[in-house]
């Protein structure tokens, strides 16, 4: 069997060697000694300001929209992972979808303007796959209107603009470290700003709202992480380089293989690094799709349609829409298996199987 992603473990005595720290300590959570020692390498990994670890990327979105004090209308993407839309509504606020450009998937900036209303706030916006936005565009339109701008870059983690974090545009950044992505702490989070004002409200968040032991001074949520995620963290860190060269090196085989399969890979931002967090196809149609994936599923080779169905269309809480290129492209996308111990061999294996049911 193949899966569609599997975690990377580093050595198991290296993660143990701080679990057993932490037993001596019995600091298991509260922005213990390796919570605050991740946040620090973290920070200085990525060439950020400032940045804290939370429990999860869902929960850093949360807390972004609750700092900038956000409640009307946000624009936002269809193609993405529901969070990025669940977490606008569980906030008491409006999506305001837009369509998404059918090169790099990333919502589409020139429609931005046409959607904005007297109840705009602000703009929530996805780097699918950890592919940029146009992020230039959307900071004169966000200026321009006087909005916040929100980046969900769950799957962003390491992605610079020359040489700049992805991190640091926008009002407040996101990046999730779930086990399912390229460097992960088994569950967790990012948020991340360049405001000194906004991470001393964030932080007062992520505790409860919480500002001394019989006193509170704002709407706070339980946004900690543990000392076990925290240590898988630092580990992982040590290894980031190993683990986006393996990735780049898979990519690059499935360039190669799949060259005259019916099918486009996104256009990447033209300035941006690439860090290989998933390897995503658009095919010719939806049929050809069906087909490959029946084939590989026959071979216990697991992909995912990701992210299918539109988000417009499909969720019970919200009325439904249609977008023409989001609906297409959804219907059309496969990513296929791509992580750090997937060997050629069982890339060659998938590229063939793929092109066989392509061509019979």
């Amino acid at each position: 069997m193949i899966p569609i992603t599997q975690p990377f473990l580093p050595p198991q005595q290296e993660y143990q060697r701080l679990v057993d720290g932490i037993w001596k300590r019995k600091w298991l959570t509260n922005m213990g000694p390796l919570a605050s020692d991740l946040e620090m390498n973290l920070k200085d990994y990525l060439r950020v300001n400032h940045l804290l670890y939370v429990t999860n990327g869902t929960v850093a979105l949360q807390m972004a929209i609750k700092a900038l004090n956000i409640t009307g209308e946000i624009i936002t993407t269809p193609f993405s992972f529901v969070a990025t839309t669940s977490t606008i509504v569980w906030e008491g606020c409006t999506p305001v979808f837009v369509d998404i450009d059918k090169k790099s998937l990333n919502i589409d900036v020139t429609k931005i303007e046409a959607a904005i209303t007297e109840r705009t706030e602000a703009i929530l916006a996805t780097h699918v796959y950890g592919n940029p936005c146009d992020v230039q565009v959307i900071e004169k339109i966000a200026q321009k209107h006087k909005l916040k701008v929100i980046y969900d870059g769950a799957h962003a983690f390491g992605v610079q603009i020359n040489g700049k974090s992805i991190f640091d545009y926008g009002d407040i950044s996101t990046c999730s470290l779930h086990a399912t992505k390229l460097y992960h702490s088994i569950e967790g989070g990012l948020i991340i700003t360049k405001c000194p004002d906004l991470l001393k409200k964030l932080a007062s968040i992520r505790n409860f709202g919480i500002s001394g032991f019989d006193s509170f001074n704002e709407l706070g949520i339980n946004g900690k992480n543990s000392e076990f995620h925290a240590a898988m963290g630092l580990v992982n860190l040590n290894y980031i380089k190993v683990i986006h060269d393996r990735r780049k090196e898979i990519s690059a085989r499935y360039d190669e293989k799949l060259s005259s399969l019916k099918a486009y890979r996104p256009t990447w931002y033209l300035d941006a690094t690439e860090n290989y967090s998933y390897y995503p196809i658009v095919l010719e149609s939806e049929e050809l799709l069906l087909k490959i994936k029946s084939v590989l599923d026959i071979n216990e080779i697991f992909t995912r349609r990701y992210f299918y169905p539109s988000l417009a269309n499909t969720l019970p809480y919200l009325e439904p829409k249609n977008f023409t290129i989001t609906d297409s492209v959804s219907k059309r996308v496969l990513c296929l298996p791509l992580y750090y111990d997937l060997t050629l061999e069982e890339v060659d294996l998938i590229c063939r199987l793929a092109l066989r049911a392509q061509n019979n």
